[in-house]
């Protein structure tokens, strides 16, 4: 596995593991907008 180099200012895409909502964001969201679920980076590989 390789280290995602982070840029600041770049969007990433956020999943939530609830509802499956993706949003785009160069902050991780706190809470999911339509669910208030828990949010993941869709880069980081799930373990």
């Amino acid at each position: 596995m390789r280290d995602v180099e982070y840029e600041s200012g770049e969007e990433s895409a956020y999943e939530c593991f609830d509802c499956g909502n993706i949003t785009l964001a160069e902050l991780k969201p706190s809470t999911c907008p339509d669910c208030g679920g828990q949010m993941r980076n869709r880069r980081m590989p799930l373990e």
